[in-house]
């Protein structure tokens, strides 16, 4: 297959495409869907040839047996991160928003806080919200075109509720790649606080070239309280799989989650499980990194288009394919922005105030579409303002 090639994903019960008039007005007739976090890519033909084998076997029973599974994560996180989880640290999950609720569930009580660096991923909020808990906002600040950590201005935010910290990393939305020494300073402050560190990177895989992941289980001194969620679904665009991994290396911190699992009658989806198997291979590796050379390619032309809008400013792109875009130099008010992309642009988008404080002034654009379409994203987008000077 070629990323270039385009597939109509109307009218398949596609949450992107199918979803994007009711809750933007955007017609998929005419509108380019750039908002959910998946791709408008087929994944690698190791995961078709799998579900192919299944449904030629015919049979769909409960999945047992997952050595294989487990073997597929231990050889892909050895290879292309240089680290080893121990087989019996892997907890299965329905995906990382699910895992996530577990995770609170598990490891907080009704009232308590969990830390949040903002913008963020918008479904973290909700899940601790909807639990009972409340969020410590511990805004990012912006050095020059990047988000880093202010550690500084941080103590005096915490209420003495939090129990647990919930870290994104490469970071969703602003697609920032934490380098160790800021790793550090996470652990450094999750010690100090003594809360759970939850590290969320299921966009491990999504680098752009010259920059390098490192799992934040390579930080020494944590691992009595550190939880690592990792998947297949972004990587590989499965996301409807429903499939994810909370590896938690002490076994005393794993025992309450895995407690949960068992309580809740948690079971693996035979679909997920296989096609994860498959993904995490030689094969899948291949795929993997001819995407980030395609990605990377997208992000350099969106790029160049919405920078060249006076006002308008793309935060550069070091993982994701998310891009985060500043319009807050426009100084048009939210509405008007928000119906120029929409009506004017026809395009769908991610708003930033979603993603929690710091968001404001700022949309969220998924770039893991042909290559034409970006080009004509940032063509519309151009029209649509292009009356600012």
């Amino acid at each position: 297959m070629t990323f270039d090639e385009p597939i109509d994903r109307r009218g398949t019960h596609c949450s992107k495409w199918d979803m994007m008039e009711p809750l933007y007005g955007v017609s998929p007739q005419d509108g380019l869907a750039m908002w959910v976090a998946d791709m408008d890519f087929r994944p690698p033909a190791c995961i078709q040839r799998e579900l192919e084998a299944m449904v030629a076997h015919g049979v769909y029973g409960y999945f047992g047996d997952d050595r294989a599974y487990l073997a597929a994560i231990r050889w892909w996180m050895q290879t292309r991160h240089g680290w080893d989880p121990a087989p019996e640290s892997i907890l299965t999950t329905h995906g990382l928003v699910n895992g996530v609720g577990l995770a609170v569930d598990a490891w907080t009580a009704p009232g308590d806080a969990v830390v949040l660096f903002t913008p963020v991923y918008h479904a973290f909020a909700r899940i601790i919200r909807a639990a009972g808990r409340t969020v410590t906002e511990c805004p990012l600040a912006l050095d020059g075109d990047r988000y880093v950590m202010d550690f500084g201005s941080y103590d005096a935010l915490l209420t003495g509720r939090e129990r647990m910290m919930i870290l994104c990393s490469p970071h969703n939305p602003g697609g920032r790649v934490w380098t160790p020494e800021e790793l550090e300073a996470v652990a450094d402050f999750a010690s100090r606080y003594d809360l759970v560190l939850v590290s969320d990177e299921i966009h491990c895989d999504l680098v752009m070239p010259g920059y390098r992941h490192t799992p934040m289980t390579r930080i020494g001194g944590i691992e009595d309280r550190l939880v690592m969620m990792t998947a297949t679904t972004k990587t590989f665009n499965i996301a409807g799989a429903h499939i994810g991994n909370v590896i938690v290396p002490d076994k005393g911190l794993r025992a309450p989650f895995a407690a949960r699992l068992g309580a809740l009658g948690f079971s693996p989806n035979a679909f997920g499980m296989r096609m994860a198997t498959a993904a995490y291979s030689p094969e899948g590796a291949a795929w993997v990194d001819d995407l980030c050379a395609y990605l990377d390619g997208n992000r350099r032309l969106f790029d160049e288009g919405v920078n060249a809008i006076p006002g308008v400013r793309s935060m550069p792109l070091q993982a994701t394919y998310l891009a985060w875009v500043d319009l807050r130099a426009l100084g048009m008010p939210p509405e008007e922005i928000a119906h120029r992309i929409a009506h004017d642009a026809r395009i769908a988008v991610n708003a930033g105030p979603s993603f929690g404080t710091g968001g404001e002034g700022w949309v969220r654009v998924n770039l893991a579409t042909p290559r034409a379409v970006v080009a004509e994203a940032v063509a519309r987008l151009q029209r649509a303002f292009g009356d600012v000077q």
